[in-house]
């Protein structure tokens, strides 16, 4: 039965004021709600191999999970952008940095061990704020590495950067390459991964390929999988049972993002405060920043990106070579000079068009 909202005296009622009370808490409640969607969804859910999605939802819910997150000298003296004209904005690119700090004695290959960047991503947002680019650069790419840290300069593979000099000696290698200005740059621990997709009750991964496991007997098939946080760790971590080495291993990692991603938006984790809590803390345990990024003002900047405009890619190649550091990938510098000139023009989906990406990587 509908309550009236005044007595007979004409006063407001106090079940009326419970009611306005609930639907103005409910009201707001939604509002953050649709807020929070937008902004896991729009960056990424936690960056886990990840892309930047968990560091706008840990600063947007409250100064508990900003407490959480580890922050660290990156960038150092790398160059910014410059500023765009006033009342413009400029796109945005943020670094992205994945370790794994398994004991060594927990890790079968020799190649895997040490404290390497397994993952090198540039997450590139449009100037527009419509939409996400993100590029991996392989592992085992031979580049030029300045000097800094244990290491006088030379030639190497990009992933030895982090282990010689840190994330500033990391970064500064792939500004090097790419000339790509950097607004930002995270860290995140690859053994995160499975305690996230915990978080959100797995994830499903539709693969155009099949993967089989060096770790164990699992095979997956061509076709969709529901991967369980167990499965999820081992999957991404494949690099010689799946077609295209590390270039294979760097789409697994692609898709189990995606599926984070679609997890969020499809499932109840922003609507379950113990689901959402669980992922949060997990994402801001696994992170470390630079020193200088603002998470309340990206958080403002990644709003309105959606699930379906955040595009993936991996920098061209030629194949493998015999160097002194074994055998690495050999960039095709042609085609990378295209894919990073895009990047820095804010003209990513022309480059896209050109050059639409395998579903099958080869090398």
């Amino acid at each position: 039965m509908r309550t009236e909202p005044y007595d007979t005296d004409g006063h407001v009622t106090p079940d009326h004021r419970r009611a306005e009370r609930r639907r103005q808490r409910e009201q707001k409640r939604r509002r953050k709600l649709r807020l929070w969607h937008k902004l896991t969804i729009g960056f990424g859910a936690a960056l886990v191999l990840i892309s930047a999605g968990s560091l706008i939802a840990i600063k947007t819910l409250t100064s508990h999970y900003e407490g959480l997150v580890a922050k660290e000298d990156m960038l150092g003296d790398i160059p910014m952008a410059p500023a765009p004209p006033a009342g413009e904005s400029g796109p945005l690119n943020f670094l992205i940095l994945g370790v794994d700090t398994r004991n060594e004695e927990e890790v079968a290959d020799p190649e895997e061990r040490g404290n390497r960047s397994d993952v090198i991503m540039i997450a590139h947002v449009s100037k527009d704020r419509r939409s996400a680019f993100i590029f991996s650069i392989p592992r085992d790419s031979f580049v030029t590495i300045p000097a800094g840290g244990t290491w006088k300069g030379g030639e190497n593979k990009i992933n030895s950067a982090m282990a010689f000099g840190g994330a500033k000696l990391a970064a500064k290698t792939v500004y090097d390459l790419t000339k790509i200005p950097l607004n930002g740059a995270v860290i995140v621990n690859f053994q995160g991964v499975q305690t996230m997709v915990g978080a959100v009750g797995g994830v499903r991964v539709c693969i155009p390929y099949q993967v089989n496991s060096t770790f164990s007997n699992k095979v997956w098939k061509k076709g969709c999988h529901d991967l369980s946080p167990a499965d999820a760790e081992e999957f991404v971590r494949q690099r010689k049972g799946v077609s295209g080495g590390d270039l294979g291993r760097i789409k697994n990692q692609q898709h189990v993002i995606k599926g984070l991603i679609a997890k969020v938006k499809q499932g109840d984790t922003l609507t379950n405060p113990s689901k959402l809590n669980s992922l949060l803390t997990t994402a801001a345990q696994s992170l470390t920043i630079d020193k200088s990024m603002n998470l309340t003002q990206l958080a403002l900047e990644m709003k309105d990106i959606d699930q379906e405009a955040i595009k993936f890619a991996t920098t061209p190649v030629i194949g493998t070579m015999n160097t002194h550091a074994g055998s690495s990938v050999q960039l095709d510098m042609a085609g990378a000079q295209e894919l990073f000139a895009a990047v820095r023009d804010d003209k990513t989906d022309e480059w896209l068009a050109a050059h639409p990406q395998p579903e099958v990587a080869s090398l």
